[in-house]
């Protein structure tokens, strides 16, 4: 096939892939709608798209979202459902778009490239934010995981909340009886690194001079995110001392021996230290060298032996089979030896099929009323819903060889990732558009987006809306009777 004929070719799979990812959404937004996610016991649609469709769960709660915007959109609608736009386009407008100005949003949309409108979207969201609107309603704290090397988050909250916050820190700092010199308009003056250098030069303290560079303290801001942690540990011990299980309160870190024993290794041939977290945080339970969170990612070895001289250390034996421990039909309640091993056998998941709550309970597969054992083989980790579901319909389950195997109550298998249906005829049959190799294809000639233009544009025709809206009510208003219509 000619490049051109390739070109063309993937041009037009795309037209066709848009104008069925349309047809797609509209049939989730009529199936949410009649609530047929909660006939496979499913907490919301997005969690059943995710199982039952085998998508991710943050891509599926982004279509559920987009599939019901879409109801609200004809405009926007009609242009994906004929191929024009784009499913990442109709994602950022949906984003912004209200029935006032979905018009004028798609003309301005079309186009632009996907990457630009995400961007426009972005600023769009900035300054129509309205002035007057509740702080509270718009608290947040969200959370990501960069690269598994950091732990990254972004707090919203409003000034009240924020001062406790801040007032807590500060007093994990030992920073209460050191207020800071602010200047007349209430701002201070210096920057943290100034204000912590002269603290230092008030107590006579030179790190520059006393002081090798390794073992000089942090800035103040690495002060602060010290702090921070050490106010978020302090509740945690608190907890501790009076829950009735600690675990839900600890961080636990699984470490093999070698990973708590061994000194640091050779630096490579650069000098540079060698870093094997990466290689320890999977693999057989009993690795020697696993070191990482409980569920979470790898943790370097040096941190783990800074953390063990305080901590509180459990013996785990594994056998060769990944086994723990069993502790026998004494109690009804697992101890918490046995939950950690639970825990960790099951990945902190609820293990009904297409379930991913980290909230659960402790399950006795053969009923403790049966005669069923709390021992390692005989409990699964189950989330409320579905552990009240098993109790209350009957469902059973059997060890398998991948983790538990799900049966209804008739002995039909529940399956954990049920198989796709095969395709039946080609793509085109899925939706009614005539694409062409140019359908997809904005009118882009390749220039910058010019974002302050852009949002002018677009706020300043919505404000000319409204001007000529607000003078013809007013005109109607003041119209003699005969003349109105």
């Amino acid at each position: 096939m000619p490049v051109e004929h390739l070109e063309a070719r993937i041009c037009e799979l795309a037209g066709h892939l848009t104008a069925a990812t349309c047809q797609f959404l509209l049939l989730i937004a009529d199936f949410d709608a009649r609530q047929g996610w909660a006939a496979w016991e499913m907490p919301s649609c997005a969690a059943w798209l995710s199982w039952k469709c085998q998508i991710a769960s943050g891509t599926a709660r982004e279509h559920v979202r987009v599939a019901r915007a879409l109801g609200g959109f004809p405009r926007i609608r009609a242009e994906f459902a004929a191929g024009r736009l784009s499913y990442a386009k109709v994602r950022a407008l949906t984003r912004i778009a209200t029935p006032g100005t979905e018009a004028d949003l798609v003309q301005m949309a079309t186009p632009m490239t996907a990457n630009q409108l995400e961007r426009f979207a972005q600023a769009h969201r900035r300054v129509t934010r309205a002035e007057d609107e509740d702080v509270r309603s718009r608290r947040k704290l969200t959370w990501r995981m960069e690269e598994d090397k950091a732990f990254a988050f972004t707090g919203y909250l409003p000034p009240e909340a924020g001062a406790v916050v801040l007032q807590a820190i500060r007093a994990a700092r030992n920073d209460l009886e050191h207020p800071h010199d602010d200047a007349e308009d209430g701002v201070s003056a210096e920057t943290p690194a100034q204000r912590l250098h002269r603290h230092d030069q008030e107590n006579g303290i030179d790190w520059d001079r006393d002081t090798p560079p390794r073992q000089r303290p942090g800035t103040a801001v690495q002060d602060l995110a010290d702090a921070l942690v050490e106010v978020c540990a302090a509740y945690l011990r608190g907890k501790i001392v009076s829950a009735d299980n600690a675990d839900v309160y600890q961080v636990i870190i699984h470490a093999g021996t070698q990973a708590i024993t061994t000194e640091d290794p050779e630096p490579d041939a650069a000098g540079e230290p060698v870093d094997v977290s990466a290689e320890t945080s999977t693999g057989h339970p009993a690795h020697p060298g696993r070191c990482h969170l409980d569920d979470g990612p790898a943790i370097h070895p040096a941190a783990l032996r800074l953390i063990g001289c305080n901590a509180t250390i459990s013996t785990m034996i594994h056998d060769t089979d990944g086994n723990v421990l069993n502790a026998g039909r004494r109690s009804r309640k697992p101890p918490a030896a046995l939950r950690r091993a639970i825990r960790e056998r099951d990945h902190s998941r609820c293990q009904y099929p297409g379930c991913e709550s980290r909230r659960t309970d402790a399950h006795h597969i053969r009923y403790w009323s049966n005669g069923g054992e709390t021992s390692y083989h005989n409990l699964c980790s189950l989330c409320k819903r579905h552990h009240k579901l098993v109790h209350d319909t009957g469902i059973l389950i059997a060890a398998a060889k991948d983790g538990f195997a799900f049966y209804t109550p008739h002995g039909a298998r529940i399956p954990a990732s049920p198989p796709l249906p095969e395709p039946r005829g080609d793509i085109t049959g899925c939706h009614p558009a005539a694409i062409t190799p140019a359908t997809i294809i904005p009118p882009h000639s390749g220039e910058r987006l010019d974002l302050h233009l852009a949002i002018w544009i677009c706020l300043n025709n919505a404000r000319s809306k409204a001007d000529r809206r607000q003078n013809m009510e007013a005109q109607t208003r003041h119209a003699p009777p005969e003349h109105r219509w």
